[in-house]
């Protein structure tokens, strides 16, 4: 498939479980740096593979992104490697990546433009769940 030589596609990864506010200002910021914005959701396998469960199923993480204003189109991340030919097939100029990864994709600087996104700025810190204060249960009364 031919693109127009004026596309811009970026490509970022991620799981976006628990789906929030810092994600959807981090696809905002990333789909005005072009005019396609492909988002690699990580599987559930591949989640349980690093050692990162999923909160929320692939399918529900999918479709939110699927739902989101600023996504043009998401694919599954499934395994480390898949970057490298994903960046080739979808014809990608910038590969984007919170800064907490910084140095990780250097290495597909000879094929694409490899950009770090300051997390604090634009997601907030990311804290494992299990390391988040346990917010008091709370009833309300009458319901």
């Amino acid at each position: 498939m031919l693109t127009p030589l004026s596309a811009r596609v970026v490509l970022t990864y991620g799981a976006f479980d628990l789906f929030h506010q810092g994600h959807a200002r981090l696809l905002h910021r990333l789909s005005a740096m072009g005019t396609e914005l492909i988002v690699g959701c990580s599987t559930d396998a591949y989640n349980d593979e690093r050692g990162v469960p999923s909160v929320m199923p692939y399918a529900q993480r999918r479709l939110l992104l699927e739902s989101c204003r600023f996504v043009d189109r998401v694919i599954a991340e499934q395994d480390w490697d898949q970057k490298y030919t994903d960046i080739i097939n979808y014809n990608v100029s910038v590969f984007a990546m919170g800064d907490d990864w910084t140095g990780q994709f250097d290495h597909l600087g000879d094929i694409t433009q490899v950009l770090y996104v300051p997390r604090t700025d634009i997601i907030g810190v990311r804290e494992p769940l299990n390391q988040l204060p346990q917010q008091p249960n709370r009833s309300v009364a009458g319901f």
